[in-house]
């Protein structure tokens, strides 16, 4: 029986009919809708945000890198944005793409992926594909996701099908979107796999297919574990270098001239986005139910996790200095995406650094030109204040300015001669050449 729905969904894939269902549309899901009906397929959009249903609807976006005019195109192509999850079944695939959490404790959170397989389960019809791509810890696709699909009485690998392929979406990159990003996949079973690269082999560059799917779940682990572990090596060295007296970023600079052996990463005011921070505990914790601890993870964790601590030590010296206690000082953060040029703030470093500057006693506010009013976040969902203009009086009425995030739109040089200090944690103002004095370096 499995034989004849692969064939009818192989077909369908080739001609480029298959009805495409995506879950959810955030930053991996909405870029990965625009690729498939770029590339003819017609897509059904599902999100449980009514709001972005209705902006997609009308033609809006609220990300920033696809614009209104990405989105109306989608429509005409055919892409439809819903909130019905009972529409799932006219889906031939369906791909996951919802958040992977962490919980209180640092375990994974996979409500979101439970949920929405359960949406799933209550339509799935024989001969369909379901691929997950939310990041997770190896065996979700086999032990949690199948067992909920196959509750109604339908097989994986029989009657349906089941693959993941890790999502590698990069916000703001110039240079990679969804479509020229090779895509690995791995499925439960190898028509499972055929079926899952036929279908991305129509939309991305290329696509790499593995074993199994636990070997593509932990592919996207490794990915940002490599991450996380030299950024917290480049952190520790910052820490180092700092009480050395030793610019860490010249450092850097100097050790990536050799031509092998050596990528630099940078060090930062703590870890953000939705990948990074999150995946090596996803790791470290399923380590533990095979008995093993993964201290080196474990360790980059930590010491990521104290870089904001760090940053605020660094702040309250620095002010210090000026004769000035962190208490009752106003205090800037620029920027509360995660990272440069993007309207992203999962996970931004920003939302600790303003939350233990707040828990000192500072008057804390911030501007970013990408994130007009912050956002209720899981974490910190008292954070709530307006981006504010980034004019001559507010910086000089700031008794210090701290650089978070490095936007190409911030105007450094003139941010530096109308602020009396300015804590750089990006390293954005070495080109500055006036005013030195007034930047201190965290």
């Amino acid at each position: 029986m499995s034989n004849v729905h692969r064939d009818a969904l192989l077909q369908q894939i080739r001609q480029g009919s298959a009805r495409v269902g995506i879950i959810g549309l955030g930053y991996v899901g909405l870029p990965l809708a625009q690729a498939c009906a770029t590339r003819g397929f017609p897509v059904l959009g599902f999100d449980t945000d009514p709001r972005k249903v209705q902006l997609l609807r009308d033609g809006q976006s609220y990300i920033g890198h696809i614009g209104p005019e990405a989105v109306r195109a989608m429509g005409a192509a055919g892409f439809e944005p819903t909130s019905d999850l009972a529409r799932l079944g006219e889906a031939d695939i369906v791909l996951i793409c919802v958040p992977t959490p962490l919980g209180e404790t640092r375990e994974p959170d996979l409500s979101f992926v439970t949920n929405t397989a359960r949406a799933i389960a209550a339509t799935l019809r024989p001969g369909q594909l379901v691929v997950l791509e939310s990041t997770t810890y190896p065996g979700t696709t086999r032990d949690v996701v199948r067992p909920i699909l196959e509750s109604g009485g339908l097989k994986a690998g029989e009657d349906f099908f089941l693959a993941f392929s890790p999502e590698r979406e990069d916000p703001g990159n110039p240079d990679f979107s969804a479509p020229t990003i090779p895509k690995v996949v791995g499925g439960l079973d190898p028509i499972s796999t055929e079926l899952a690269a036929a279908f991305y082999e129509q939309i991305v560059v290329k696509v790499v297919s593995v074993s199994s799917a636990e070997v593509a779940e932990a592919c996207k682990i490794l990915e940002n574990t490599y991450r996380a572990v030299n950024i917290a090596l480049v952190n520790e060295l910052k820490i180092l270098y700092d009480r050395m007296g030793i610019d860490v970023w010249e450092v850097i600079d100097a050790a990536k001239s050799k031509p092998f052996g050596f990528q630099a990463f940078y060090p930062g005011p703590g870890l953000g986005g939705h990948c990074i921070p999150i995946d090596p505990f996803y790791l470290s914790w399923v380590a533990r139910r095979f008995g093993m601890s993964t201290r080196f993870i474990e360790l980059a964790g930590e010491i990521n996790t104290s870089m904001p601590e760090f940053v605020v030590h660094k702040v309250a010296d620095a002010l210090n200095d000026r004769g000035k206690p962190v208490k009752g000082s106003r205090i800037a953060l620029l920027g509360m995406a995660y990272k440069k040029d993007v309207d992203d703030p999962r996970e931004s470093p920003g939302f600790e650094l303003m939350e233990l500057l707040l828990a000192r006693g500072a008057d804390v506010s911030y501007h970013d030109p990408h994130i007009p009013v912050l956002p209720s976040m899981r974490k910190y969902p008292n954070l709530r204040m307006e981006s504010q203009p980034l004019t001559p009086e507010y910086l000089a009425s700031r008794d210090c300015v701290l650089i978070v995030t490095d936007h190409s739109a911030f105007d450094w040089p003139w941010i530096v001669a109308h602020t009396p200090l300015v804590i750089d944690t990006r390293n954005a103002t070495r080109g500055v050449t006036e005013h030195r004095d007034r930047i201190v370096k965290a």
